[in-house]
């Protein structure tokens, strides 16, 4: 904002000075005798115009609820835009409407059917959007008509938003999987932390699923000190667990085995390697100890909620958002994700903005979305905890970044990690996305809750379910 103000002041006094340089600095010549003009109306003065009276201008509405910007620094964050836009120009007055993250889709879908659809939708990610999708504006019309500039991006970043309807939406922020880890876990344990750069072995190992499962062992301690490899861990009484799939969803671990798609041309289809990412999980839990069971994770132990903030987990597999979530826990850095089966796949999560085909200023709605991802841009990636898509903001987040969290040595990790996305997207559009999303939770909660599960059994139960839900849709 300071910026702004800046450039506003300086703007001002170089009019000045043009001014000053036009005006006449010397008498003007006496008057001649030449005669006057025949047409005596073209010595007549003329009036000026009256100018056109200014119309009211042009409400734009922006909805934040589907994916992130509900924490109170966020609200601050955005409100602050939003007040800044209106006064750099008017012809435009933004409103915002922040609503809670679970209730927004409800609350979108209301004011859709009313009639009474906002302009503009974000933050969003892919997930957020899907069940919105046939209601999103083509943008590339308005990226020409514009001039708005697409070459800043990777070419593949803005592919990844053209869909059936179009160029849905503009390249914003990304949020690559990463592994966290407590440093003072490691250090207490003494055992090496894991992998800054992708090929770098562990401990003479490849650093793979298998090695991290080992090393996650070693890390899970019960009440007496004894760690999960050994015969006297006492699994009823864990004091530290060594890895948490943080805030996750079952597609999300299943992409860190290899990404895939479960809708196969109307088909659900539970791939080979989920239906391994599913068995390993449940066996890390139930067998290996090493992941809290539900209620391990939700107790007080482990923050309620919030795994590895508690201080009591030493890895967390999630994404770079989640940087923004710590507060107890300061002594942590960065790892890459491990391989598995020699690949190596980092989920990624992104959120952009989008404009509803229904608004009735498509044009004013771009010019805001453009401000967003543009001069805003730095402020509001800062208080999302994303990480630009635009290269030339990179140095910039990685700074203020550092500055909050000086103890953090590995953020080119997170960079590192954009070469290996999930492709197609854990997060890819379903037939009937939200029931079929409800079975997919209902299932990752079995996972978690249920010992002496057959997991394969209830992978079969699982597909045949969302082969209902799919064809319920058509």
């Amino acid at each position: 904002m300071r910026r702004k103000l800046f450039v506003l002041a300086a703007l001002a006094a170089l009019a000045s000075l043009i001014l000053a340089a036009c005006s006449p600095s010397e008498p003007a010549a006496e008057p001649t005798d030449t005669p006057a003009p025949a047409d005596e109306s073209e010595a007549e003065p003329t009036q000026d115009a009256e100018p056109e009276p200014a119309g009211d201008p042009v409400e734009i509405r922006w909805f934040v609820g589907l994916g992130t910007g509900g924490n109170p620094e966020q609200i601050d964050a955005q409100n602050a835009i939003v007040d800044a836009f209106n006064a750099s120009q008017d012809g435009i007055n933004l409103t915002i409407e922040i609503v809670e993250n679970d209730v927004a889709f409800d609350t979108l879908s209301t004011q859709i059917a009313a009639g009474n659809a906002p302009d503009l939708v974000g933050p969003v990610g892919i997930r957020g959007a899907n069940s919105f999708n046939g209601r999103w504006l083509d943008l590339e019309p308005l990226v020409e008509s514009s001039g708005y500039d697409l070459s800043r991006f990777a070419e593949e970043q803005v592919d990844a938003w053209r869909t059936d309807e179009g160029l849905v939406a503009i390249p914003f922020g990304v949020f690559p999987a990463v592994m966290f880890y407590n440093k003072a876990l490691f250090d207490e344990a003494g055992l090496p932390y894991p992998p800054a750069a992708f090929g770098e072995d562990y401990d003479g190992k490849p650093w793979d699923i298998d090695t991290m499962t080992e090393l996650a062992r070693q890390l899970t301690v019960d009440a007496n000190g004894n760690d999960a490899t050994g015969a006297e861990f006492d699994p009823e009484n864990i004091v530290q667990f060594g890895l948490e799939e943080q805030w996750s969803e079952p597609q999300r671990l299943a992409t860190w085995f290899g990404a895939a798609s479960i809708a196969q041309d109307g088909k659900a289809v539970v791939p080979d390697e989920w239906r391994d990412a599913f068995n390993w999980y449940y066996e890390a839990i139930w067998s290996d100890h090493a992941i809290p069971n539900d209620e391990y994770r939700g107790s007080d132990l482990l923050a309620a909620g919030n795994p590895f903030d508690s201080g009591n987990v030493a890895m967390a597999h999630t994404h770079l958002w989640y940087q923004c979530c710590l507060t107890n826990v300061t002594d942590w850095d960065l790892a890459v994700v491990p391989s598995y089966n020699g690949t190596t796949t980092a989920a990624l999560h992104a959120d952009v903005f989008r404009i509803l085909n229904t608004t009735e200023h498509p044009d004013e709605a771009f010019e805001v979305l453009a401000y967003l991802t543009g001069e805003a841009a730095p402020d509001l990636l800062e208080s999302y905890g994303a990480m630009p898509a635009d290269p030339a903001l990179s140095d910039e987040f990685f700074a203020r970044l550092a500055e909050t969290y000086p103890g953090v040595e590995n953020w080119d990790v997170a960079t590192a990690s954009l070469e290996f996305p999930d492709i197609p997207s854990h997060e890819q559009d379903m037939p009937n996305f939200l029931q079929a999303q409800e079975r997919f939770s209902a299932f990752f909660s079995e996972l978690g809750s249920t010992p002496d599960l057959d997991v394969d059994s209830r992978i079969d139960a699982l597909e045949a379910d969302l082969q209902q839900i799919f064809d319920a849709s058509s």
